[in-house]
């Protein structure tokens, strides 16, 4: 094999680890994945809970979605078992985080942006409770590689065993998820087309002479 075709080879097999890595090839779940899952969520919900959750499942289409999060946070948190008294929301939500984010990372999950709200909503349509609906502290979009990583991970007895910490932490939510039409940041194109154009640099710039036959 010649310089150059090394040259071009290490960039490919990065890729293609990074995309199978990146990617669930699993397709949509089965109905016994399904089963498996809801399993240790039925201590957890109100059956109607469950079923909506359960539904979510059955409409799988095996591709990665956004969670978009919609965060006012509780400006007086309640006392906690396992954290310290008189802790914050953001410190609360740093402790549900800290097994959360490691769950994301392990499953190419991740956050793709997060920022604080520098003013209240300024359109509101068919809301009728406007006082509480205008008032949001912070927003958010999760990346998930499939509704089976999703499920995966809110079902992890690390990630069920802290959720306490997110409910104190929140005085109201909003989190929908959407399957993207439009994503020029997916990592895979990012990482792609940073490699392509460090290997077609490296292959003009570095003097690289194969044998000839």
């Amino acid at each position: 094999m010649s310089k150059r075709q090394i040259l071009w080879l290490i960039p490919a097999l990065i890729y293609v680890l990074f995309t199978f890595w990146y990617t669930d090839f699993g397709g949509p779940l089965t109905e016994q994945e399904i089963a498996e899952f809801s399993e240790p969520l039925v201590q957890q919900m109100p059956p109607d809970r469950l079923q909506y959750v359960t539904q979510f499942m059955r409409n799988d289409t095996g591709r990665q979605f956004l969670m978009v999060n919609i965060i006012d946070n509780n400006e007086n948190p309640p006392d906690i078992e396992g954290a310290e008294p008189g802790e914050s929301a953001d410190q609360l939500m740093g402790r549900y985080m800290e097994h959360m984010y490691a769950q994301l990372l392990r499953r190419a999950s991740h956050p793709v942006i997060a920022g604080e709200a520098v003013h209240d909503a300024l359109d509101l349509v068919g809301v009728e409770d406007w006082e509480t609906a205008q008032h949001w502290t912070t927003a958010a979009m999760m990346r998930y590689r499939s509704r089976r990583t999703f499920m995966e991970i809110i079902t992890h007895p690390d990630t069920v065993g802290r959720h306490e910490f997110k409910i104190a932490a929140l005085d109201k939510t909003i989190a929908y998820p959407i399957e993207m039409q439009l994503y020029l940041s997916d990592p895979r194109l990012l990482l792609g087309l940073i490699l392509l154009i460090v290997t077609l640099l490296a292959d003009k710039l570095i003097p690289i002479r194969d044998p000839k036959g």
